[in-house]
């Protein structure tokens, strides 16, 4: 064991964070800690970092260990570049290394005594120097960065000018190469794009100390932890396993616990109905019988009901009409800001009913299509083409579509004049913004609480072709597992971007992936993507300084996706006849059965002609088998 929390209890005034809570984490253990938004994992992380005292309780990291700890904000005003910020991790190698060279001078002109001395002292540096790492501290560095989306050309970039997320991504590469034994990281996905989230997963799988981490990335946790310690209603418990199985034994330890509390309720009613029946006969033995029954009620330990969250979203999407078949065509669209090309000649189509997410690094031009798909900026050419009766419904990452001077009321109720007080408001609390919460000023409300009225105004909106812009930032695990019910469950087509990747793998059908300036398109969802990409990036987007011939307007995006659907298809029909003949096989095979106990009947083997029947049967059963197995080997393959 490295770290440990006992009994830890916290409240700020009425509000109890955790409550004589207590977990401890293994040495190379990598755990998780989860919970809803405002649940207090940062305070419990701060507590543990000795920031936050804990009214009760104690944490003990184990003696002659180190704890290293990622925040969610980051300040960092130190005069140096990106690549100077990050040697200061390694500065012990650095000076050791400077000393090494400084006595590298010295024994030049040394003798005797002070030669010996010196030379000692330097083979003990040299030792350490090689314990540390210190050949490989430069290539370390620079691999950290490459890996956290930084190109070399950042490296010279002042830290005081980097925007919030980027001093982040270099204070988590601060922290890696510093190497604790124990880190606390508190949403390090964030501000990380696809690249580096999988680069970091490796990183920390691997990492040689324990881990700790805060993420409602679900997929990042799926790959890299062990253990889920969840932190609900002030309660701390711990699961084994990675977060889909926590997800699933927390709904099996709710089903069980709500079947234990109805089962208890049922058995008490029982109970009442007989005593209040034994009462009524008002007779001495069937009131001592109803008292005696009332003793054994008393004595009953009542089984708490589950608690039914009340922070939690509802709401429900659907349009308002049917669209055509074709809903979006695009044609050669192209986009660039300056020298910098974001995308060129690009096509594709969408049908109704699909759910196509957009993915590719940070920079690649995802929100740029989406916003020139919603005329918010002009391509530079090419065009797109909506089908018949197509409505747009539009979520905004930046929140564009709201009015910051106006309050959440006036934001739904000038969207949708025809809607009563009461149904403005029962809109907004299904939005979790009850009672005075919706006269608050749009630009007074943090990007959740912005990205949640988005939200409410794409549900009323009963558009048929929602387009959106990374739905899920901001939301906790719980709004994000609505939000994919929601979006499953809707029968429109759904355009989106995300980085996302459990999100991605829950609701999309189809990805179109942002590369080399070209999109690669991928029939399936992000594991079927993660399969197939480098084969599909190799032939569809291989060659990013070839000057792009002039295509016909049926494009390569075009041809790969019509591929992919006839090879879907395909896939589809071979699955089909597979199942029909392994059903096929196993009647016949029952009837062959059937017919060597027939056989052996008294009734049938005397019956000459019976048994001839049975017997042509059989013979024909056994033929048609031999060219069934033989096709089903042919599917199979």
């Amino acid at each position: 064991m490295i770290l440990a929390c006992h009994n830890i209890t916290k409240a700020f005034g009425d509000q109890i964070i955790v409550k004589n809570g207590s977990f401890h984490i293994e040495d190379r253990e990598k755990a998780a800690l989860v919970g809803i938004n405002g649940a207090g994992k940062t305070t419990l992380l701060k507590i543990i970092m000795g920031q936050i005292p804990s009214d009760e309780g104690n944490v003990i990291l184990t003696k002659g260990k180190s704890i290293g700890y990622l925040s969610q904000h980051q300040e960092m005003e130190s005069g140096n570049s990106i690549l100077e910020e990050m040697q200061t991790a390694k500065a012990a190698v650095i000076e050791m290394e400077e000393r090494i060279r400084t006595i590298e001078q010295e024994l030049k002109h040394l003798t005797g005594t002070d030669l010996d001395e010196r030379l000692k002292t330097y083979h003990l540096l040299t030792q350490r120097f090689e314990q540390e790492d210190g050949y490989a501290y430069n290539s370390e560095i620079v691999g950290v960065l490459k890996g956290l989306g930084f190109a070399e050309e950042d490296f010279s970039k002042q830290v005081d000018t980097l925007s919030g997320g980027q001093k982040t991504r270099v204070a988590l590469g601060k922290l890696l190469l510093t190497k604790p034994d124990i880190l606390l990281l508190d949403e390090p996905t964030n501000h990380l794009d696809l690249n580096s989230i999988t680069w970091l997963e490796t990183y920390l799988m691997n990492y040689s100390g324990a881990v700790l981490i805060v993420s409602h990335d679900r997929y990042f946790l799926n790959r890299v932890v062990t253990k889920v310690i969840e932190l609900d209603y002030g309660e701390l418990r711990m699961y084994a396993g990675n977060y889909s199985d926590y997800a699933y034994k927390k709904q099996q330890l709710r089903e069980a616990r709500l079947k234990e509390y109805l089962n208890q309720q049922q058995e008490i009613k029982h109970h009442e109905e007989v005593i209040a029946k034994l009462r009524s006969f008002n007779r001495e033995k069937s009131i001592k019988r109803a008292e005696s029954r009332e003793k054994l009620l008393a004595k009953i330990t009542p089984v708490e009901k589950p608690v039914e969250s009340t922070n939690e979203l509802h709401f429900h999407l659907e349009p308002s009409i049917t669209s055509g078949n074709d809903v979006l065509s695009v044609e050669l669209l192209s986009k660039a800001f300056g020298s910098q090309l974001l995308f060129r000649d690009i096509s594709f189509e969408i049908k109704r009913g699909e759910h196509v997410a957009v993915i590719g690094d940070n920079g690649t031009g995802k929100t740029t299509l989406l916003k020139i798909l919603n005329e918010v900026i002009p391509a530079d050419s090419g065009t797109f083409k909506l089908g018949a009766n197509v409505h747009i419904g539009y979520y905004d990452q930046e929140h564009h579509v709201l009015h910051m001077e106006k309050t959440i009321f006036e934001e739904i109720s000038d969207a949708y004049p025809t809607l009563t007080n009461t149904e403005i408001r029962n809109t907004l609390a299904a939005f979790l913004f009850t009672g005075d919460d919706v006269y608050k000023l749009i630009g007074d409300l943090s990007g959740g609480e912005r990205g949640r009225v988005s939200l409410a105004k794409l549900m009323l909106s009963e558009a048929n072709f929602l387009i959106l812009d990374e739905p899920t930032n901001h939301l906790d695990i719980q709004s994000k597992e609505i939000l994919e019910k929601a979006l499953n469950d809707y029968t429109g087509t759904i355009l989106y971007v995300s980085h996302d990747r459990y999100f991605i793998n829950q609701t999309a059908t189809r990805i179109l992936e942002l590369v080399n300036h070209t999109f690669v398109n991928y029939i399936g969802n992000y594991d079927y993507y993660t399969e197939k990409k480098e084969a599909l990036r190799a032939a569809y987007a291989k060659d990013v300084s070839a000057p792009v011939q002039k295509q016909e307007p049926q494009s390569v995006a075009k041809l790969d996706w019509k591929a992919q659907k006839e090879a879907q298809a395909k896939e589809r029909k071979r699955l089909s006849d597979l199942k029909k003949t392994e059903e096929r096989i196993s009647k016949l095979e029952q009837r062959d059965k059937e017919i060597d106990e027939l056989m052996t009947l008294e009734e049938v083997y005397t019956n000459s002609l019976k048994c001839r029947e049975l017997s042509e049967e059989k013979s024909g059963i056994t033929q048609e088998l031999e060219l069934l197995y033989e096709k089903w080997e042919e599917l199979a393959e």
